[in-house]
């Protein structure tokens, strides 16, 4: 076991663990840290905690220090300058006609180097861009090129569902999503439906997955017989959320009859299977959404 502390940096839902060497630090502390890109801020949101040493990736690095007034101070100087250089950026590219868009910046913790952030099409020769932004800002700089799901991780936004996105809110990294995952939790495959900000198929799809993949092969199939108290009927809707299933049975008279039953009373003759996508045109359209 180890005593950690969980920090994150700009732009990161991911928690990094960090050697509180025995001092102890509150959510939300400032702290100065020693990184693989150099001497760092960030900010606590884990407590002093034992954790498993498997959990850990070795070596572990100390913190430096506390964040002082000082530190953030120029926390907040480089913050204050991520505007000016967004926009300094972008009129260096519209100067030099190249096809990019600068989405964001970040200043080293000591001000040496300028990380600016853009997405493009394909490959782009900036170098004589990076000797113009050099001198207009002053500083060292590196161009980094994301992807469109990054791209929204870094400006944020509100997912169709109201929240804001995962990516941006608390979502450490991306992983597969596949349109299958959408099929198993009985969506509609309309793009405009199952697609977030970026245009992608959305995140949350893969992480409600595990449930509803479970679920689903509980269910009846729909179009399946099934028995009922009141008796054999044919499911037409199913809810894997509330693990109900609905029913028509046909009454003596010919007409017909739709209840809704939980999943405990019914007999189930065929269970759903998780399967393969078609290979039908609208598949191929809507699997392009995947990753």
């Amino acid at each position: 076991m180890a005593e950690v502390i969980g920090i994150k940096f700009n732009h990161s839902c991911k928690v990094y663990y960090f050697d509180p060497k025995n001092e102890k630090f509150k959510k939300r502390d400032g702290v100065v840290v020693e990184t693989a890109r150099g001497t760092e801020y960030g900010v606590v949101v884990t407590e002093n905690r034992e954790i498993e040493d498997k959990k850990i990736i070795q070596p572990l690095k100390p913190v430096l220090r506390k964040a002082t007034a000082e530190d953030e101070a120029k926390v907040k100087h480089n913050e204050e300058k991520v505007a000016w250089a967004v926009k300094t950026a972008r009129e260096k590219v519209a100067a030099r006609k190249l096809e990019m868009k600068i989405i964001d910046a970040e200043f080293a913790f000591d001000g040496s180097k300028c990380v600016l952030y853009f997405t493009a099409a394909g490959r782009v020769d900036f170098r004589e861009l990076v000797k113009d932004l050099a001198s207009a800002l002053k500083s060292r700089i590196e161009l980094r090129q994301v992807g469109i799901r990054d791209e929204t991780r870094i400006l944020g936004g509100l997912a169709p569902c109201g929240r804001v996105c995962c990516c941006a809110s608390y979502l450490p990294d991306f992983k597969k999503v596949t349109i299958k995952m959408a099929k198993t939790q009985g969506l509609s495959l309309n793009p405009a439906k199952i697609s977030g900000l970026c245009g992608r198929l959305m995140c949350c799809l893969e992480f409600e997955n595990e449930h509803y993949s479970e679920t689903f092969k509980l269910m009846p199939k729909t179009g399946s017989t099934v028995g009922t108290p009141d008796g054999k009927g044919t499911v037409v809707a199913i809810n894997m959320l509330k693990m109900l299933v609905t029913v028509k049975t046909e009454e003596k008279d010919g007409n017909y009859t739709y209840k809704t039953y939980d999943l405990k009373d019914i007999k189930v003759r065929k269970a759903n299977k998780i399967e393969e996508l078609d290979n039908s045109a609208e598949d191929k359209e809507i699997k392009s959404l995947e990753d």
